[in-house]
């Protein structure tokens, strides 16, 4: 199935390692020239070296997602070497595991500008162009917290909900001019990401980690941890041409973890 994805420029938040990475090599490998963003420039250089290796073309971006300061730089940048950013991925990094009563204003405006208000701001700063050239993608990876409140993560569940609402007033906003935009949802995706909330949670409750993966993946219809590549497959598709009638909507990749219809 050809995507259509050849000659198209995307940029990928988040993409030195876990889904971010898979997601930046799947597109690539589809055609599209991919700009790599992380915070560890180092990881964004070796997921572009991957590209690279595969025939690929990409940049790496060193970017702090809480400096909203940075994003009309790295735009630019972007549009320069690659050329107007057609496909958007934001991918931001989860906070510290906790509840939500007695965190202080500070974390949670720290974590609010890193998780939520950049991705509003550099859609802001991409959008224009989509509009223009009549042709766009605006995905959002969250948590499947945002469906199912997952315990100790409760700065987490809060500040991915934002995200909810404001892409399906995203959708609305944008769909004659042809661009959409999409939730998808990360259920037990084996990361760096879900090896770190199994240990956190095996040490607070005194157990083996082996016991909590156990546990965690006998919730899961499928009965395993997703592989990042089946998460970077499916939004692949939801930026290409053959899912030009799907906007607004919330996506689950989670192989039957969360609970809810």
């Amino acid at each position: 199935m050809d995507l259509g994805l050849g000659n198209r420029t995307a940029l990928v938040l988040g993409a030195g390692g876990g889904l971010g990475s898979a997601i930046a090599a799947t597109l690539a490998g589809e055609g599209a020239k991919v700009a790599v963003a992380d915070l560890d420039r180092g990881a964004a250089g070796r997921t572009v070296d991957t590209i690279s290796q595969g025939g690929g073309r990409a940049i790496a971006l060193e970017w702090d997602l809480a400096n909203l300061d940075l994003i009309d730089r790295n735009v630019s940048t972007i549009e320069t070497e690659l050329g107007g950013v057609d496909i958007l991925v934001s991918i931001t990094g989860g906070p510290p595991p906790g509840g939500v009563l007695g965190q202080s204003p500070d974390l949670w405006r720290k974590h609010f500008e890193a998780m939520v208000l950049s991705v509003f701001a550099i859609t802001d700063r991409v959008v224009p162009g989509m509009r223009e050239r009549g042709w766009g993608r605006i995905i959002t990876s969250t948590s499947s917290g945002v469906v199912a409140p997952i315990p100790n993560l409760g700065l987490s569940n809060a500040l991915r909900s934002t995200l909810l609402g404001w892409s399906k007033t995203l959708a609305g906003e944008v769909g004659r001019d042809g661009v959409t935009a999409n939730i998808v949802l990360p259920g037990r995706i084996a990361t760096e990401r879900i090896t770190y909330l199994d240990r956190n949670k095996a040490e607070r409750e005194g157990r083996a980690i082996e016991d909590v993966v156990a546990q965690s993946t006998g919730s899961i219809a499928l009965g395993r941890y997703g592989d990042p590549q089946e998460y970077a497959d499916v939004v692949a598709f939801l930026a290409s041409e053959r899912a030009a009638y799907v906007t607004g909507s919330v996506v689950r990749i989670d192989g039957g973890y969360i609970p809810s219809i």
